[in-house]
């Protein structure tokens, strides 16, 4: 067998999987006496699963997610009142197909960015462009595209994105530019594509987030039109873990 040649035949081709395998899997073949079609297949299929595993960590890795949360590591004990099962219903994305908003609303601590990230997780790993902003961090961005001519382009580019999550909103008060521009990014979204936002301000509140009511309910009214809000009156996790050290 003339590995060398096929080392790099299989480099040119880009199979690095199969580069990796092949002559493990070669002998494996020839000791269960696998045929020579299935041997092929399985290294095919070793090299497509490979294939779907890079590009899945490289859709999480654009996401620029703060850390990394999985539902399945969600204490649902702690927040009881969560509807659990319409959480897990949402993880199966089919929001996304609709267009559909998830609101988590709540005091700090009580999950709501665990939650926000497990969704943009699953959404990332069936292959979905995702983002993930702080609302201070979004409203700068949406600014310095504004100033620099390039809003049109950023809010395009946004709206190509399948899921935009949107945490924090309201720790800080936004000025009026910077809420008028939030503004133009929900409206670019309104029914074509999901956001998730994580807020600790209740609804009644949010005039006071985007220092105008009329902003702020045209903001609610897209957002909530086609939604799942989730009000959590919970206790913070953060006071468990204090509680409860070991």
């Amino acid at each position: 067998m003339d590995t060398i040649q096929i080392d790099t035949y299989l480099k040119q081709l880009s199979l690095h999987r199969m580069r990796e395998i092949y002559l493990q899997e070669a002998e494996n073949a020839a000791n269960t006496k696998l045929s020579y079609p299935d041997y092929l297949l399985h290294l095919l299929e070793q090299e497509i699963l490979s294939k779907i595993e890079r590009s899945v960590n490289r859709r999480i890795q654009l996401a620029t997610f703060p850390q990394l949360k999985r539902l399945e590591e969600f204490d649902w004990s702690w927040q009881p009142k969560i509807n659990e099962k319409l959480i897990r219903e949402l993880a199966t994305l089919e929001f996304l197909n609709t267009a559909k908003n998830i609101l988590f609303i709540g005091a700090p601590g009580v999950g709501k960015t665990h939650l926000a990230i497990a969704l943009g997780i699953k959404a990332a790993q069936a292959r979905k462009r995702v983002l993930f902003f702080t609302a201070e961090q979004l409203t700068a961005e949406l600014a310095a595209a504004e100033v620099s001519g390039r809003l049109n382009l950023f809010l395009d580019q946004m709206g190509r994105t399948d899921l935009i999550i949107i945490d924090e909103l309201g720790y800080l008060a936004l000025s009026k530019q910077t809420a008028r521009l939030f503004f133009q990014l929900i409206s670019k979204r309104y029914e074509k594509g999901s956001v998730i936002v994580t807020s600790n301000k209740p609804f009644e509140q949010w005039g006071e987030i985007f220092a105008d009511d009329v902003v702020a309910a045209a903001i609610l009214d897209r957002l909530l039109h086609h939604s799942y809000p989730f009000l959590i009156n919970g206790k913070s996790f953060r006071t468990k873990n204090i509680s409860n050290p070991n």
